[in-house]
């Protein structure tokens, strides 16, 4: 498929060919779902942590004596029925990884950016570049080109003065073809990709090897 390609000022510059494989698919929302839970569980850091009535100070010495009293017998003040005792079944640490293959994380973020196209929030930049780092730069930029809410620009390599620009701005987030991310994808209201970005990206989500011909 072709999109538009604009300038920084705005203007139509030309077109390009977004490959259907990563760009024109039917989104597959079983993977997307699978992936973002996998994504949010693997960002747990699985350290909440209770003491079992082993574990608690104190409880050592048997409250009272076991016959005579008319109460139940108890054997510590730190079972998990007394103040202060012992929990029962509580979370101990443990890891909440789950493992995604390859494929299927390539096939959600292909599907997200699918979406994104689908739905008009995918834009394409022949250059993005700011004359300084000033957040007002950032700011009338993105105005310029029409862009509102959660925006991620991905930038072919590393520009210190574009991210320097965006780095006060918490909807605006700047990422290289190897950092997108797919809660951040679909969370975002628009993609700009710069165009000389498009390629890189589409090698990587086809999973084709550094220098092969990306077809359009």
């Amino acid at each position: 498929m072709d999109v538009q390609v604009r300038n920084v000022a705005g203007e139509a510059v030309g077109t390009m060919a977004l490959d259907d494989r990563v760009f024109g698919i039917e989104p597959n929302l079983a993977v997307l779902h699978q992936a973002v839970v996998a994504h949010l569980a693997n960002q747990r850091q699985g350290t909440a942590d209770t003491k079992t009535r082993g574990e608690v100070a104190g409880g050592g010495k048997k409250p009272y004596r076991q016959k005579g009293t008319g109460r139940a017998r108890q054997g510590s003040i730190r079972a998990p029925h007394y103040r202060g005792g012992g929990v029962v079944f509580g979370p101990h640490p443990r890891s909440y990884h789950q493992a995604l293959p390859r494929k299927m994380r390539r096939l959600a973020l292909r599907s997200a950016l699918s979406d994104k196209v689908a739905t008009g929030s995918l834009s394409v930049v022949d250059h993005f570049e700011l004359a300084d780092g000033r957040t007002k730069t950032m700011l009338g930029t993105l105005a310029t080109l029409g862009l509102t809410g959660r925006t991620i620009i991905v930038l072919p390599a590393a520009d210190g003065v574009v991210r320097q620009a965006a780095g006060n701005l918490e909807d605006v987030r700047i990422v290289l073809p190897g950092g997108l991310s797919l809660l951040d994808i679909m969370r975002a209201d628009v993609v700009m990709f710069c165009q000389d970005a498009v390629p890189e990206v589409t090698r990587l989500l086809l999973g084709e090897p550094a220098g092969a011909p990306v077809a359009a």
